[in-house]
């Protein structure tokens, strides 16, 4: 006869209520970051024109610099005691990013990407709110984090439309 193991409560100083409110907002964090994600890898392997060498070597470092952040911020979910969303139809519920309908033409592409990564960024912000009445120092540290990516990765693409 085998054994059944109870979970461990989680005791780190963070009611479950704070908990399930920062878990929330991760959520559509991580939703938001794997739209922009997606649509990032897209334009990367379709962008065309006189800048494809200088967008398609932009949009690389950029989506490989999102794919990295969707772990961070999954494990951050879990850590926390609730699954991290992780289908399609999750993350088109939860994120505030609408995707293109067709592929546009690449200075569409440049002002999409930085729409996308101010959404991702006032998503960050929003979190701040839960995770500041929880006294959620890494959950801060990394919101914080996210937000200096995406606040450069904006100015950045912004600067090639002026």
């Amino acid at each position: 006869m085998g054994t059944t193991v109870k979970a461990m409560p989680i005791d780190i100083g963070i009611s479950e209520a704070n908990r399930a409110a920062i878990a929330k907002d991760l959520s559509h964090l991580l939703a938001d970051s794997y739209t922009l994600y997606l649509m990032t890898h897209n334009f990367h392997w379709n962008v065309t024109g006189p800048m494809f060498n200088t967008l398609h070597t932009m949009f690389m470092d950029q989506y490989t610099e999102l794919w990295n952040s969707l772990d961070v911020i999954a494990e951050r979910i879990r850590a926390l005691g609730h699954f991290a969303p992780g289908t399609y139809r999750e993350y088109a519920e939860l994120s505030s990013i609408r995707e293109p309908e067709k592929v546009p033409n690449a200075l569409d592409m440049v002002a999409m990407l930085v729409k996308g990564h101010e959404a991702v960024a006032k998503t960050a912000r929003k979190a701040f709110e839960a995770a500041d009445e929880a006294n959620d120092q890494p959950t801060a540290d990394l919101l914080t984090q996210r937000l200096d990516v995406h606040e450069k990765a904006a100015w950045m693409l912004r600067s090639l439309l002026q």
